[in-house]
């Protein structure tokens, strides 16, 4: 027998790697994801999840409501429906959609398993690969997560207090086309942003509405949390001002219970077709259940009622935490004051990289999402995204007074080294400071 080595192939992890498409390279685990299973533990305070807080639901009514529907109609709300949505349905979407200023026909409207899925099925019907998507700076992870799976290239434009600024709008196309790519459309969440926590100001709706209409630009309008502002009435949603050029997005997660899984878009007849098509390709029909059970709950419930105690739910926790940044952040930080949604962003001090210190922050029992999760050109490192939807305000200050601790220690080590450049794992690029100032 010889004594020569066998030759054995090598091991891999994923014995499928050669036979995956080339856009699998586009799908990867968000930094939110990767971080749900730590911050998920009872013992850390989680500033981190856009969870909404479904306690103040009605569950009687809900209950009630469920119990009628199998009772009466289970049969057929346990059965396929139609790709496009249960009528009924859609015609109640368009009486909510209608307080955003917006008139519609039920038509035009696509019943999707959550507005997560219209943004994928939009993406679906316009993107090649290498297409264009301008998207806000920072940007909604799940988006930015849809749009890479397509593999589209990202182009980031500037926000600042008031929302998406028009002229970083402008130069983001003329760059775009002086490189002669195209762009596919542009992907915005005016109202109380996901994460930045801004709401794009109506004179700005206007511009930006105007240079996409000169550009032949299409506009994604997702407005999941137009709905839940604190102190006024919910603001014309940019699809009311136009019905060409614009798709709308919305959902019944934040405003009900995310568990249905129910969104929609709104979009321009040949487009609806073809989502239709996309819907029923993906998943042949939305679920009947969730449809008819939703459908059912608006009938039943106070729902406008419903949505003005989340608001106020809401307000309480925001305060809560406003006042527990304001007290017992170190000074540097800055943040800003959102007027609804669920979302505080906050910069901090140049030097600290909030990525290589959320270890630090998960150890004290304490989770955000580091401000790189919504960037795909590098920058967001110096900031953080602060959820204050789920916790009750005890807890939200709590956590507060935890994360301040371990800010307070990194600032220590950075003042004891001297510069970022001493301590391992910190940036050192001048630009991986946050581009914008969302105060």
């Amino acid at each position: 027998m010889s004594d020569l080595p066998v030759s054995r192939p090598a091991h891999r992890l994923d014995p499928y790697v050669d036979r995956y498409a080339a856009r699998t390279a586009g799908m990867t685990a968000s930094e939110i994801r990767a971080l749900f299973a730590v911050a998920s533990r009872p013992e850390v305070v989680s500033l981190a999840g856009g969870m909404p807080n479904i306690s103040g639901l009605p569950l009687d009514v809900v209950g009630e409501a469920l119990r009628e529907l199998v009772l009466t109609n289970g049969p057929v709300a346990m059965q396929y429906g139609s790709g496009q949505g249960l009528p009924e349905l859609r015609e109640k979407i368009t009486d909510i959609m209608r307080l955003e200023g917006i008139e519609a026909h039920a038509d035009d409207v696509v019943v999707t398993v959550g507005s997560q899925q219209a943004v994928d099925l939009v993406t679906r019907v316009f993107c090649d690969p290498g297409d264009v998507i301008i998207c806000e700076a920072p940007s909604y992870v799940g988006a930015l997560g849809v749009f890479k799976s397509y593999q589209c290239e990202i182009v980031h434009a500037e926000m600042d207090a008031d929302g998406l600024i028009p002229e970083a709008v402008r130069q983001a196309i003329a760059a775009t086309k002086a490189a002669g790519k195209k762009i596919k459309f542009l992907y915005t969440i005016p109202n109380f942003h996901n994460p930045a926590g801004v709401t794009l100001s109506a004179q700005r709706r206007l511009e930006i509405l105007e240079i996409c209409r000169t550009e032949g630009v299409l506009v994604l309008e997702d407005n999941p949390y137009g709905l839940l502002g604190f102190d006024r009435d919910p603001m014309r949603a940019m699809r009311a001002e136009e019905s060409e050029g614009i798709i709308y997005l919305g959902s019944f997660s934040k405003t009900f219970a995310p568990g249905f899984r129910v969104g929609w878009a709104l979009a321009p007849a040949s487009v609806r077709e073809k989502l239709v098509l996309a819907q029923e390709s993906a998943t042949l029909c939305p679920p009947q259940f969730s449809q008819m059970a939703i459908s059912t709950y608006l009938d039943k419930a106070d729902w406008q009622g419903q949505i003005k105690q989340f608001r106020e739910m809401y307000r309480e926790r925001r305060d809560a935490m406003v006042g527990a940044l304001t007290d017992l952040m170190p000074a540097g930080c800055s943040w800003n004051v959102p007027d609804g949604g669920f979302y505080v962003w906050m910069t901090m001090p140049l030097g600290v990289n909030t990525k290589t210190m959320l270890p630090n922050a998960v150890k004290e029992r304490v989770a955000y999402v580091p401000g790189t999760a919504f960037f795909t050109d590098g920058f967001g490192s110096g900031a953080m995204r602060l959820s204050y939807c789920y916790p009750p305000p005890d807890k939200i200050r709590e956590g507060v007074r935890r994360l301040a601790g371990v800010v307070e220690r990194q600032l220590d080590m950075l003042q004891t080294f001297g510069t970022a450049e001493g301590i391992p794992g910190l940036p050192i690029r001048g630009d991986e400071a946050p581009p914008t100032d969302l105060r």
